[in-house]
């Protein structure tokens, strides 16, 4: 982390709004959001810069739901000389023994447990859970209400939809989708979307 260097958080949409209301929780100072496509707005009284124009040194949370957008412009900043810093939600738990990788946002009521692992730039969103020593690559996301049981090893570029369940000990390959409400009782090969319950490929 960087704390107590300027902060900005890359993306203005909603996903970026709620992590200006984790970084206000947190008694944060955002000095700007970073975003080509709204660069010259403001939003939520906040500059919107194109990212060109963030200063070295300073810290940044990229908050973007798609895994790819947020992998191209999290390498754009650190070629810019900013780096990646943490948000988590003073009502988020995280349980001892975690090590969280830099660029995580934890939301309010995210649950993770204890021994997890996870890589850079992930998200677990609000009320979501991570149960203990699960793995999570990079960029992983988790979105609200979804349940990841222990012992998960989640790839990178995964998302868990909202309400999902992933069971105990399973494993989701890199670059899958879990469906909203899907429920993870086998392994989920890489880049395959599962939907219902128990889930299948769509």
């Amino acid at each position: 982390m960087v704390w107590g260097e300027e902060l900005y958080v890359a993306g203005a949409g909603g996903a970026g709004r709620e992590a200006l209301d984790i970084a206000l929780a947190c008694g944060r100072t955002v000095a700007a959001f970073l975003d080509d496509f709204r660069a010259g707005e403001k939003v939520r009284g906040l500059r919107v810069l194109p990212p060109s124009e963030a200063p070295a040194g300073a810290g940044y949370v990229v908050a973007i739901a798609d895994a790819s957008v947020r992998e191209r412009l999290a390498a754009r900043l650190d070629g810019l000389g900013l780096i990646p810093d943490e948000l988590v939600h003073p009502r988020a738990t995280i349980g001892p023994e975690t090590t969280l990788g830099p660029g995580f946002l934890a939301h309010a009521g995210a649950l993770v447990s204890s021994g997890v692992i996870a890589g850079v730039h992930c998200q677990v969103h609000y009320n979501a859970t991570v149960g203990h020593d699960c793995v999570l690559a990079d960029r992983v996301t988790v979105l609200p209400g979804a349940n990841v049981a222990g012992a998960v090893r989640i790839g990178t570029g995964v998302l868990v939809g909202s309400g999902a369940v992933v069971l105990q000990g399973r494993s989701v390959g890199a670059g899958a989708v879990v469906g909203a409400g899907a429920v993870v009782t086998s392994d989920v090969p890489p880049g395959v979307v599962v939907v219902g319950s128990p889930a299948r490929p769509r």
